[in-house]
């Protein structure tokens, strides 16, 4: 039995929009258990040189990706659509262990089910090194990015 994951294809501008913010949303709560849900059962993704196939593999993926990517908070923006493919570019901020503070900027190709659930997903992801007085995300670690912060394209980014 599938669940439908609003909005879902074909995709307006309006529509693809709003799929990046609620993914956006759904990353920047680092509930790996939560982020799953919106992928299929059988998602394959390429995540810089992983590959991992399916929710199970999705979820031990994130936990592992937040338990070292600490304070992680990101911004998707669209980049491109068409009716079931959504294109992001993005950038995320963290620390690691030892303090150290990183960028990583990225693309996405995203490809979705008639249901709206992401059925493939392909990033590319360059991390920076940055000074912490060079941090531009600045929101509550714990939730997601409040309406008046500053967009990717705002930022300069």
């Amino acid at each position: 039995m599938s669940q439908t994951r609003p909005p879902v294809p074909p995709f307006t501008h309006a529509s693809a929009a709003q799929k990046v913010r609620a993914a956006e949303d759904g990353w920047n709560s680092r509930d790996p258990e939560r982020v799953a849900l919106a992928y299929t059962a059988d998602c394959q993704w390429r995540n810089r040189s992983a590959f991992i196939a399916g929710r199970a593999q999705i979820v031990d993926f994130l936990t592992e990706k937040w338990r070292q990517e600490r304070e992680y908070r990101l911004i998707k923006s669209l980049w491109a659509f068409t009716d079931d493919h959504i294109a992001v570019r993005f950038a995320y901020e963290y620390h690691d262990a030892a303090g150290r503070w990183f960028r990583a900027y990225g693309n996405e190709n995203w490809a979705f089910d008639a249901d709206g659930l992401m059925r493939a997903r392909h990033a590319s992801i360059n991390d920076v090194p940055i000074p912490e007085t060079a941090r531009k995300f600045h929101w509550d670690a714990s939730g997601p990015r409040p309406a008046d912060h500053a967009s990717l394209e705002e930022l300069g980014l």
